[in-house]
């Protein structure tokens, strides 16, 4: 019985050891352990969040069953079963359908071992950020970055006191974002003292911008601290970075700080990135270091050297950077590897040290102003990929060494003055290189730059961009055809210096944009140039010498968004380039054929180019009836069909169907009949050009309802070239062309009166409706157009008086009223008494009053009696006026002299601007001279 009993205790101690193994085993061994029933509670906290979230491209479809572990987005410990990862980021991959929406259930805090939550990238439609995730305790890692939620950031989230990992970038909804509404404090974030990553770029931290450091300082652990765009104002002057050492990145871009760089910034011993990009800084960057000897010892304390990425761009800081440099690279090893200094106003010299940076990937130091040449030394930085110096005030010779870059992918030395040769010794070890830019961008470049590279010599590199303006090339070279394969774009203009000169050359078939203009090419534009570069989305042939007929290919350029063939000798009718395109989506917004010999009829598949904006046919040899096809293209902001040979009405549909009319460009046709009063109703219109056509009838009354010249809409800026009729003269706009308000009706057969209703165009600048029949008054409130600078009536019958309120148009500066019937004495003060031409008013018989010689009634002087007193009266003062006159003369020659010439030889920065300004002058005149020569060659055909 004992026995039976002692074996029994025996079998029951094994079993409790086996149990114990077979524990042991599951737990190290990396099996799911099996579920309690307890967790099941878990499970059925995923089912309700998922019933709360909105899921358009059903993500969530694999929530079913019972093993919720492998549900997408669910991971659970392999020890334990419990949920402690959910990932529900939204993926470039899933769409913009594929973004959570709805409500987050308060069921998560059934997940009790959750420490990984990453709800980022949705959509949540503004919503509060759920003041419940401060529950959930054991959290580690949260992520809800651009998941349009709305609101204050919650406080409770300074609950989480294990928090390693947050991230709340954009969290905001931008519909919904409100500044008032949306004002968060840091005070929340002391609780979080465990935390090593801090994001919370965008958010509204204004309420914390005098103690924001304070805050972030309280953080042991911190070692990443992303605050940019967060509306911070006070960068503070100093501060202990004792308490922020273990800080490795610090992003506090674009806040305006408006100051200086603070000096505790370099001494943060373990930093690696920062970025004070967009910040408003002034001053010197050795501002950050008291002195020489500082600079040193922060380098002999590692400080500087263990930085690896530093970006200063888009401030307002000045000086050189020489002393910078030098401390970087006198490191045993830099490890600087972006060095962005960009858009400020630094100047100097590059100093030679900058060849010791020798980590360096990236060099970014355009718009500024340094000088000198490149250091040779650039050809030490063996690992740069990036070189940027665009915009400054370089000049001299690009050296040699660049050549030895062979990781070097993009290089931008554009508008600086560059001169020497650049030949394959440059280029032939950068088998890297991707884009290249080198030009200056003006109407007379004074680059000397000299490319001389052999045509035998075969490129080691596929460029996707390249961008020469402005360098003497000579004739295109063979090596630019072998720029193949990978070539995107293509950009050569201005080059007419170098005259670039036979037939067009065609490149790869994945070029999207080919710039070939402002040069020499001639001959025909190849036929099948829509066959071999099918990928253009930009073509630009104008200002050549090219002949013949448009290639019918064109229109096989589905993808083609801007054509530019102007300022050549195309001859031929346009063909249907388009006719293919009709239902087919396109993308074509820009087509300039003008200034060539084209003629015939404008093609009807032009009605196919549904998203066409600019439509520029001047100067041609069109003609027919104003093009009913036009009637498809409603987005048609800007048309010139002027100096052709249209003829017929002008359509009323077009105030119907292209409401949105910026420029409307008919002068020199053949049109007939009467002005619609459709027109009217063209709110945006700033530029009606009617002129020198057959049109009759009256001038519409309804003009006086263009919103665009009677209220100053305010236009988006384009830039677009347009001669307008202004001051008496053509002349070319561009730059400034959105805000020229102009309506010229000139020489037409136009009768009636002047309408009333013009004079509310408050915002007009150029009335013209000379060489008409128009007869009755200048309305008498023409004085209330305020911004006339230009008022053209002449040569119609107008009659009666000059109203008086015209001498109140203060930015007149052209009036011609000749050759009417006007009467009366004309008006005199404010702006007429500067315009003071007779001619002015010639050929009205009965004004009178100056600046004419017709007296009016009460002018006429009463003679003086002949001799007597008052004869030698007038000559004695007569004689005394001519010496004080002499007197006066001399003094002011004297002190005018002095003081110009005197300033000059004192002042030598004036001197230098004055001689500068001349030269400038001298140039421009060299430069209109040639380009009148130009015009003058084309119109003889030379």
């Amino acid at each position: 019985m004992v026995y039976q009993f002692s074996n029994s205790g025996t079998n029951m101690a094994t079993t409790i050891a086996s149990v114990h193994l077979l524990f042991l085993v599951i737990m190290t061994s990396g099996l799911p352990f099996p579920k309690a029933a307890g967790i099941e509670t878990e499970k059925v906290a995923l089912l309700k969040l998922k019933q709360g979230l909105l899921d358009p491209s059903h993500r969530l479809s694999s929530w079913v069953g019972d093993d919720y572990c492998k549900w997408r987005g669910v991971v659970c410990s392999n020890r334990t079963g419990h949920v402690i990862k959910l990932n529900l980021r939204s993926l470039e991959d899933d769409g913009i359908d594929g973004k959570f929406g709805g409500e987050i259930s308060h069921s998560l805090l059934d997940l009790k071992y959750l420490n990984y939550l990453d709800l980022s990238m949705n959509n949540f439609e503004g919503a509060k950020i759920p003041k419940f995730i401060g529950s959930l305790e054991r959290l580690r890692y949260l992520n809800l970055s651009a998941a349009s939620f709305s609101g204050r950031i919650p406080p409770q989230l300074g609950n989480l006191s294990r928090l390693i990992y947050l991230d709340l970038k954009e969290y905001f909804d931008l519909n919904a974002y409100s500044d008032e509404s949306s004002q968060n404090d840091l005070q929340w974030i002391s609780g979080l003292y465990s935390l090593r990553h801090l994001n919370l770029e965008g958010a509204n931290l204004s309420r914390a911008s005098a103690y924001w450091l304070q805050a972030v300082s309280m953080l042991p652990s911190l070692s990443e601290l992303h605050l940019s765009s967060c509306g911070l104002s006070l960068l503070p002057p100093s501060f202990p970075s004792s308490n922020l050492t273990s800080l490795s990145v610090l992003v506090l871009s674009n806040n305006g700080f408006n100051s200086t760089i603070p000096q505790w910034l370099f001494q943060l011993r373990n930093l690696v990135h920062l970025d004070l990009s967009l910040d408003k800084l002034g001053g010197s960057i050795l501002d950050a270091f008291p002195n020489t000897t500082s600079l040193e010892k922060l380098k002999k304390m590692g400080s500087l050297c263990i930085l690896k990425t530093l970006i200063l761009s888009e401030n307002d800081l000045n000086g050189e950077i020489t002393e910078l440099i030098d401390a970087l690279s006198g490191c045993n090893d830099s490890s600087l590897e972006h060095l962005n200094l960009g858009f400020n106003k630094l100047g100097g010299v590059l100093p030679n040290s900058i060849g010791n940076l020798y980590n360096l990937q990236s060099l970014l130091l355009w718009d500024n102003s340094f000088v000198g040449s490149i250091p040779i030394s650039i050809g030490n930085l063996s690992n740069l990929k990036e070189l940027y110096l665009s915009n400054n005030q370089m000049s001299g010779t690009i050296p040699e060494t660049l050549g030895q870059l062979s990781e070097l992918v993009a290089v931008d030395v554009s508008e600086n003055s560059w001169e020497g040769v650049l030949t394959e010794s440059h280029l032939s070890n950068l088998k890297h290189l991707k884009e290249l830019a080198i030009f200056k961008f003006s109407l007379l470049p004074d680059q000397t730059l000299v490319i001389n590279i052999s045509s035998e010599w075969i490129p080691p590199f596929k460029l996707k961009y390249l961008s020469l303006r402005s360098c003497q090339v000579g004739s295109l070279p063979d090596w630019f055809l072998k720029l193949d394969l990978e070539l995107e774009q293509l950009d050569l203009v201005y080059l007419t210096q170098n005259h670039f000169s036979g037939s067009l050359p065609l490149w790869s078939s994945n070029v999207s944009t080919l710039n070939l203009r402002n040069n020499s090419f001639s001959g025909p534009i190849p036929w099948d140039i829509g066959e071999r570069m099918p990928m253009l989305a930009d073509l630009d042939l104008s200002l050549n010498f090219l002949t013949g007929t448009l290639p019918v290919s064109i229109g096989n350029l589905y993808g083609l968004m801007a054509l530019h063939v102007s300022n050549n000798y195309l001859s031929g009718e346009i063909p249907e380039l388009w006719e293919l395109w009709d239902g087919v989506p396109n993308l074509l917004v820009h087509v300039d054929l003008s200034n060539n010999n084209l003629s015939g009829e404008l093609p009807t598949s032009v009605g196919s180019l549904t998203a066409l904006v600019f439509l520029l046919l001047s100067n041609n040899l069109l003609s027919g009836e104003f093009p009913s096809a036009l009637q498809n293209c409603t987005y048609l902001r800007n048309l010139d069909l002027g100096g052709n040979r249209f003829s017929g009405n002008i359509p009323a549909w077009i105030g119907q169907t292209m409401p949105s009319f910026f420029i409307l460009r008919l002068r020199s046709n053949l049109f007939n009949g009467s002005i619609p009063s459709q027109l009217c109703s063209l709110s945006s219109l700033h530029i009606l050009d009617l002129a020198q056509n057959n049109l009759s009838g009256s001038i519409p009354s309804c003009l006086g309802n263009l919103s665009a010249m009677a209220s100053g809409i305010e236009f988006f800026r384009y830039e677009y070239q347009l001669m307008v009729l202004t001051k008496g003269r053509e002349d070319s706009y561009r730059n400034i062309l959105y805000l020229v308000n102009s309506i010229d009706l000139s020489n037409n057969a136009l009768s009636g009166g002047v309408p009333e209703g013009l004079t509310n165009l408050s915002f007009l600048g150029t009335l013209n409706l000379s060489i008409n029949h128009l007869t009755g008054k200048i309305p008498d409130k023409i004085g209330s157009m305020q911004r006339l600078e230009t008022l053209d009536l002449s040569r119609n019958q107008l009659s009666g008086p000059i109203p008086a309120g015209m001498a109140s148009l203060t930015f007149l500066n052209h009036l011609n009223l000749s050759h009417n019937n006007l009467s009366g004495r004309i008006p005199t003060g404010n702006q007429l008494q500067a315009l003071d031409d007779p001619s002015i008013y010639r050929d009205n018989p009965v004004l009178c009053g100056r600046p004419i010689t017709a007296k009016c009634p009460g002018d006429e002087e009463t003679p003086n009696r002949p001799g007597g007193d008052d004869q030698d009266e007038d000559e004695d003062g007569a004689e005394v006026e001519m010496k004080w006159f002499y007197m006066s003369m001399g003094t002011g020659f004297v002190v005018g002299f002095w003081g110009v010439c005197g300033s000059l030889l004192i002042k030598e920065s004036w001197r230098h601007a004055y001689f500068r300004l001349v030269y400038d002058i001298k140039e421009w005149l060299l430069l209109v001279i040639q380009l009148n020569l130009a015009r003058l060659q084309r119109k003889l055909n030379l």
